[in-house]
C-alpha cells in the first residue's frame, strides 16, 4: 500500500502561484504513477496531471502551460508547481497513486489517495 500526504494548498490571487507537494510512503520501491486530479464545489473530480516514474508527464489541456508535475524518487515526493493561477482552478487538490506505468486520467484508475488540499484564488 502507498500513503499520500499533500500539503502546499492555500488562498492566492489570480495570476500568481502555488506549489503542491505529495509525500508518498509505504510500498514504494516498485514503479508507480502519481497524479493529481482536483475537485470543485459542485463539479465532478477532474484529472489534471500525472507522471511516471520515469518522468514522463501528462497533463490536462485546463493546465498545459501553466502547471508542471516533477518527481523527486529519492524523496518519494511529486510536486505540482502551479503558475498564472486563475479563479477557475479554485478546487481542492488530491493526490493519488497506481502501481504500474501506464498514465490513467480516469479517477478509478487510482487505487491510493491523499486526504487533498485546498487552494482558492481570488479574483
Amino acid at each position: 500500500q502507498v500513503q499520500l500526504v499533500e500539503s502546499g494548498g492555500g488562498l492566492v490571487q489570480a495570476g500568481g502561484s502555488l506549489r503542491l507537494s505529495c509525500a508518498a510512503s509505504g510500498r514504494t520501491s516498485s514503479n508507480y504513477v502519481l497524479a493529481w486530479f482536483r475537485q470543485a464545489p459542485g463539479k465532478e473530480r477532474e484529472f489534471v496531471t500525472a507522471i511516471r516514474s520515469s518522468g514522463i508527464t501528462y497533463y490536462a489541456d485546463a493546465v498545459k502551460d501553466r502547471f508542471t508535475i516533477s518527481r523527486d524518487n529519492a524523496k518519494n515526493t511529486v510536486y505540482l508547481q502551479m503558475n498564472s493561477l486563475i479563479p477557475e482552478d479554485t478546487a481542492v487538490y488530491t493526490c493519488a497513486a497506481r502501481y504500474g506505468t501506464s498514465i490513467m486520467t480516469l479517477a478509478l484508475s487510482y487505487d491510493y489517495w491523499g486526504q487533498g488540499t485546498q487552494v482558492t484564488v481570488s479574483s
